[in-house]
């Protein structure tokens, strides 16, 4: 429990910023840093047990069909990426309150920091692939909401929603991904999966999954060629640059390379792509950070070089490397995070982050360039910093690495991304803190509140600690960390600041000598990336999305035309086509199945030839409505026949029950409309659509023979067997709506008040305005009056009574006899209908009792309550249960639960048949109000 509770915790805290902002800036600081604290005190009461080989595990079942649970485990790697998380993120938090100004909404800031904060951890904590991907992706939907914070700024909208594209894609490919992962391994609990390593890479869907988890890692990382959106998501308020974009999101798909390594590593597949993708991409994102004027886009080109060096480790596919991995996790975090938080200052202070117009900041902000120089420094990989040891370890790996053939690949490029990265950070240094001051400084630059520099000089601590003494200070998390990714004992290594004359420390001091001459030649070199071709990565993304969209509209232009024949075309027709590519795809078997077929009655032979007959006529006659109307009446009339001929008496009486009102219904609405439709469809459309019917028809007729010949084995039998003694009724059909399928039945009467609703506010909104008056034009020309015969309105009133006696019967005898909520509800309101017909819409309307809505949301929450109420008995929700009773005079009395879940469905089926009289009611009132105003002017 109390690993949810850590997930949990920062989803709850949302709430609590933007009602502590009320009391204050200080206030919602406290609060929000107090949601961080608790989460991570929780964390951190783990490590003795982790530390000690002990795995963490708790969850419950969420959707087990689908192989999903809300669970999650704790081991050296999500630990390790856990704590960095809510550590890093109190910095923020304290940094955040100092940098954004008081005309921003630090309330809605702290929200949507806290709701990626908790979706982060919800990533590295889940034991469950498919809960996994759930975090992933609200991830990107929180760092959405991050990056446009200010979204008064064209720029922060559009990196917000180039992150967003790019992350979601990816997403979606990491889906497919884990659902193939889960399907080889034979579960979806990561801690099952990572025992099974042998058996996923021995699968021939190992590949297909390889590359759609690798796809979802490298667009959220930001790798080669993802790599564009990460420097344009920027555009966010630095606290954000720093949080998600240096130590969190864009971590997010390292941490699934060391999560899945012991599952996809040790194959040739993965060494090829992963390490030569992360070896591009450090290059490149190197090269193009060293000629960027704005501060925090040399950092974000850096951060994507640093993740390409942190992939291409994990991609070397040896224990060691995932060592050297863990390690620049740990201190890449440490010196970026403080890089962007100086950055924002210098930035916050200076008024500008242009290179071009900084340096001398040293004489004018010593805190700030202090702490900025030292992180720098270690960013270049210079001795007794952090960054200096995990790059050693990085050319070290490199130095051995062999691909294709080629020993000198990696260690050529490897020297060369760190030679760039060395002149980047001494860019940096020289050009922004030292050198001479200005005097053009859009601001006065100075040092900022210790509340702005503190978060930076406690990162700085451990990039200082740890270059000097690693093995104290990063040892055992380094250790533990790494042992859980690689899934086993890893190989002997030592931190040390020295290893002797090595490869690597020869690479590493020629990257050093390299970068400063690089920089001291930075003309030349901007000359020569001059002098190449660069494509725009926001241009080439904006024309993308734009061709998406015009190839989009281009062909929602033909489809969504507004006319429901394209649209019933549309889906027939791939629904055809579907089902042919299906029955291609297959061995075809014989039509006719094992089974003989009934003898064809006269009566049975009749009632086909009638229902040939109506189909034909309708489609002859369909443009004259009350002919159509009354055809279709008798279709419906020959099916509720075959349901009799076959032993179907409740579905019989629905089909009667709902012929009946929706035949009287459509009575009504036809009677404030033109007789005939306007014959719009040229004949080469109906040709067409008539050939569509023709080939479907044939389809489905054959489909459904080839089901109704063959033996096979369904669940009827056990709801035959079960009705009586599982649930109580001897009417097998009412016993599966209400008690074995009752949550269907739920959902479907949900569904029914939801559309009648949806109805009556469209008709709401058409009775006003042009469309309003066409209705008051066509009703008041067709018929000034409406003649009530005074036999109708007698009979009508007197079946009133009699029709609700024998609709409550039918109600209460539905479970062990044909009937039900739903016909006793069909059968209420053909009583209503009739009143309506007989004595006049708005005669019956104002004399109505019964308020439709609250019938429609009262007989929903009937339904509900039943539900509800095995809930109370632990039984899972709409458990039926019944018993049986003697009373005096009745005798033995059946009590079933499932009766009131009957009533609800009851009067939601009477309150939708009301909400559609009453909404034919007022077009009528409006209509009979617009025939007196032209009597009166007359």
């Amino acid at each position: 429990m109390k690993l949810a509770l850590i997930v949990l915790i920062p989803f709850i805290g949302a709430l609590v910023p933007p009602l502590a902002m009320k009391a204050g800036r200080n206030v919602c600081t406290a609060a929000t840093a107090a949601v961080t604290a608790l989460a991570l005190v929780i964390l951190l009461s783990e490590i003795p047990g982790v530390y000690s080989g002990d795995v963490a595990r708790t969850g419950v079942a969420w959707l087990p069909q689908l192989g999903l649970s809300f669970s999650f485990f704790v081991d050296g790697l999500g630990l390790f990426f856990a704590a960095l998380i809510l550590t890093i993120g109190l910095l923020i938090i304290l940094y955040a309150r100092f940098y954004l100004d008081r005309t921003d909404s630090l309330g809605r800031f702290f929200c949507y920091l806290l709701l990626f904060q908790g979706s982060m951890v919800g990533i590295v904590l889940s034991d469950n692939i498919l809960l996994l991907v759930v975090f992933w992706e609200l991830t990107s939907l929180s760092s959405f909401l991050l990056i446009g914070y200010w979204y008064h700024l064209p720029a922060s909208r559009a990196g917000a929603l180039m992150a967003l594209v790019v992350t979601g894609a990816g997403g979606l490919a990491l889906m497919g991904g884990m659902l193939l992962l889960g399907h080889i391994a034979g579960s979806f609990e990561l801690s099952e999966i990572l025992t099974r390593g042998e058996t996923v890479k021995a699968s021939p869907l190992y590949l297909p999954a390889l590359l759609l988890i690798l796809l979802g890692a490298f667009t959220k990382s930001a790798q080669f060629p993802f790599h564009f959106w990460l420097p344009h998501a920027m555009a966010a308020p630095t606290p954000v640059s720093a949080y998600l974009h240096s130590a969190t999101m864009v971590k997010a798909g390292i941490f699934l390379l060391a999560r899945l390594w012991p599952v996809l590593s040790g194959t040739q597949e993965w060494f090829l792509i992963v390490s030569m993708t992360g070896l591009v991409t450090m290059v490149i994102a190197a090269w193009i950070a060293l000629f960027k004027d704005d501060l925090k886009a040399l950092l974000a080109f850096s951060t994507v070089s640093h993740l390409g060096l942190l992939t291409m480790l994990l991609g070397f596919g040896t224990r060691i490397a995932v060592v050297a991995a863990v390690f620049h996790v740990l201190n890449h975090a440490t010196f970026k995070a403080a890089l962007f938080m100086s950055a924002g200052i210098v930035d916050h202070e200076a008024g500008t982050r242009d290179i071009r117009r900084l340096g001398g900041l040293y004489y004018l902000m010593p805190i700030t360039s202090g702490l900025a120089i030292i992180a720098a420094a270690s960013m270049a990989g210079v001795p007794l910093l952090n960054g200096f040891l995990s790059k050693e370890m990085m050319l070290e790996e490199a130095s051995h690495t062999v691909y294709a053939g080629q020993a000198w690949l990696f260690p050529l490029f490897a020297t060369i991304g760190a030679l760039l990265s060395a002149a980047y950070s001494a860019r940096l240094i020289f050009r922004v803190f030292l050198g001479p001051k200005r005097s053009d400084y859009p601001l006065h630059p100075h040092d900022p509140p210790f509340g702005m520099w503190l978060p930076v000089a406690l990162l700085i601590i451990p990039v200082i600690a740890i270059g000097v003494m690693p093995a104290t200070f990063a040892g055992l998390v380094v250790e533990q960390t790494a042992r859980a990714a690689a899934g086993g004992a890893l190989p002997d290594y030592h931190l040390a600041l020295w290893h002797g004359l090595t490869p690597a420390l020869a690479m590493s001091a020629l990257a050093l000598v390299g970068g400063l001459m690089l920089l001291w030649a930075y003309p030349a070199a901007n000359r020569v990336r001059l002098a190449v071709p660069r494509p725009e990565a926001m241009t080439m993304f904006k024309s993308s999305v734009a061709g998406i969209v015009r190839t989009s509209r281009a062909i929602l232009s033909d489809i969504d035309n507004g006319r429901l024949p394209r649209y019933l075309g549309v889906i027939i027709g791939s629904i055809g086509v579907l089902a042919l590519v299906g029955f291609l795809g297959a061995n075809p078997a014989p039509v006719a199945g094992d089974r003989a077929t009934l003898p064809a009655t006269l009566p049975a032979v009749t009632g086909w030839l009638v229902l040939l007959l109506a189909c034909g006529l309708i489609i002859q006659r369909h443009y004259d409505r009350l002919t159509a109307l009354i055809i279709t009446s008798i279709v419906g009339l020959v099916v509720s026949l075959a349901f009799l001929q076959f032993s179907a008496p409740d579905l019989a009486l629905t089909q009667i029950s709902v012929e009946v009102v929706t035949t009287i219904l459509l009575l009504l609405a036809i009677n404030l409309l033109p007789r005939t439709t306007p014959d719009e469809i040229p004949l080469r459309a109906k040709l067409g659509a008539g050939g569509l019917a023709m080939l479907v028809g044939i389809g489905v007729a054959a489909l459904a023979y080839a089901v109704m010949t063959r033996s096979f084995e369904t669940i009827s039998g056990y709801h035959i067997e079960q009705s009586k003694p599982g649930g109580g009724g001897t009417n097998v059909v009412n016993v599966i709506l209400v008690d074995f399928r009752g949550y269907d039945t739920f959902g479907e009467i949900i569904v029914l008040a939801v559309a009648a609703l949806t109805i009556f506010a469209l008709l709401d909104s058409a009775m006003h305005g042009a469309a309003g008056r066409r209705l008051a034009r066509v009703r008041f020309d067709q018929q000034a009056h409406d003649p009530h015969p005074l036999m109708l309105t007698v009979v009508a009133r007197i079946l009133l009574p009699l029709s609700l006696m024998v609709g409550v019967y039918i109600l209460l005898r539905g479970h062990n006899m044909p009937g039900g909520g739903f016909i006793a509800g069909l059968i209420v309101a053909i009583a209503f209908l009739m009143q309506y017909m007989a004595s006049g819409y708005v005669w019956a309307h104002r004399r109505a009792r019964f308020d439709a809505h609250v019938m429609i949301g009262g007989g929903v929450m009937i339904a509900g309550a039943t539900g509800m109420a095995s809930l109370l008995f632990d039984r899972p929700f709409l458990t039926s249960t019944f018993d049986y009773f003697h009373l005096p005079i009745f005798g033995e009395v059946e009590l079933a639960s499932a009766m009131a879940f009957d009533i609800g469905v009851f009067f939601t089926v009477v309150g939708t048949c009301l909400l559609s009289l009453a909404t034919l009611s007022r077009v009528e009132e409006r209509a009979e109000e617009a025939s007196r105003r032209a009597e009166a002017r007359v």
